[in-house]
């Protein structure tokens, strides 16, 4: 027993090295001064008259108070259990050894997680995001495959407490999607899903076949953020193709039976993107012109092209080829992504949104170069 308590206190002092550096990186002691600052700003009279302003400091204050409080719990959890097992060596009782050891498991846990959002410190990484996926070729299989994608994400973000909200989605009548393109709000959105952003790819035998033949598909997935209102971004009118077109909906009272829909063309780069989402054409286009700038802000970063109208040429939306990760049903299972080497045997436990281990490697991954 000597043994494992000596092994375990170790296992306990790396974890409290470990977030008390996390905690010196982040300067919480100017966190903290920064939360008490947008709380005097939120008592200052008409605060609630600027709605968007309002929204804009609360979601900063939680921003920074959500890592101030993940600190402070991670401490005490760290400090109770110093004190349990001070306890146990003191009493020579041990019969408290078994939730000692589960509740370091959780802290190491808590620990890697506290230690990957502080990698998140690109200057969008907080943002909400929007991400689209894309069929490829190969008809009601890719189709399949893309819903089967959109399901994966729904589930993922519902695990990280995020809200969603479908702008567009094209819905295939035998089975499937086209496409679907979805907001993603909450804390550290794009942070987390821009580790998506690529080509996945499917091998399956299909139900869709008769002769129950293995088939391969593809389907895209893009991610960008979602932009502050006060950010500007340049864009000539000369430079867009706008489109009309009427939305598609799910039947009865709410198919628009206007042309509502609105789909923007960039032409220099040819960037597509489009909203239906929205009741009337001008909040549709208002959604789409956001997209379109923050796509452009992207892949302008991507680039390293300090003004939008630097970018010229024909950018597909991702290359087909350039597959990130395959998901294996048959002759054996296993999800895999090509970038980390990290490989999954339960194809069903990813498939109902469990992808923290593929994010958090790809992020570590990143941030080593």
């Amino acid at each position: 027993m000597e043994q494992n308590i000596y092994m375990e206190k170790e296992r306990l002092n790396e974890a409290k090295s470990l977030v008390e550096s996390l905690g010196e990186s982040l300067d919480l002691p100017n966190l903290r001064s920064k939360i008490k600052e947008l709380n005097e700003v939120q008592m200052e009279t008409g605060f609630w008259d600027d709605s968007e302003r309002a929204q804009k400091v609360i979601r900063e204050q939680n921003h920074y108070q959500s890592k101030v409080d993940k600190f402070d719990n991670l401490i005490k959890k760290i400090n109770d259990e110093e004190d349990l097992l001070e306890l146990m060596e003191l009493e020579e009782d041990y019969s408290f050894y078994d939730e000692f050891k589960g509740e370091l498991d959780v802290i190491e846990k808590l620990s890697q997680d506290f230690k990957l959002e502080t990698l998140l410190n690109g200057e969008y990484d907080s943002n909400d995001c929007i991400l689209s996926i894309h069929a490829g070729a190969g008809g009601t299989e890719a189709q399949d495959w893309a819903s089967m994608l959109y399901r994966m994400y729904v589930r993922y973000a519902e695990k990280k407490g995020y809200k969603i909200e479908t702008l567009d989605l094209l819905k295939e009548e035998e089975a499937g999607i086209k496409s679907v393109t979805l907001k993603i709000m909450g804390d550290n959105a794009y942070g987390y899903f821009k580790a998506e952003k690529g080509v996945h790819r499917l091998v399956r035998i299909s139900p869709f076949d008769s002769n129950k033949r293995r088939h391969t598909s593809f389907s895209s997935v893009d991610v960008y953020p979602v932009l502050d209102e006060t950010t500007e971004v340049e864009i000539k009118d000369e430079d867009l193709k706008i489109d009309t077109y009427r939305s598609s909906g799910a039947g009865g009272q709410h198919v628009n039976t206007t042309d509502s829909a609105v789909r923007i063309t960039h032409i220099p780069t040819g960037i597509v993107v489009q909203c239906q989402n929205e009741r009337s054409q001008i909040q549709n286009r208002e959604q789409a012109m956001n997209m379109l700038k923050a796509k452009l802000i992207a892949l302008a970063e991507e680039e390293k092209k300090e003004k939008i109208e630097d970018l010229q040429g024909n950018y597909s939306q991702i290359a087909w080829g350039s597959q990130i990760r395959s998901y294996v049903f048959q002759p054996y299972t296993m999800v895999k992504d090509h970038r980390t080497n990290t490989e999954i045997g339960d194809v069903n436990r990813v498939m109902d949104g469990d992808l923290d281990e593929f994010i958090n490697d790809y992020l570590q991954m990143k941030a080593s170069k």
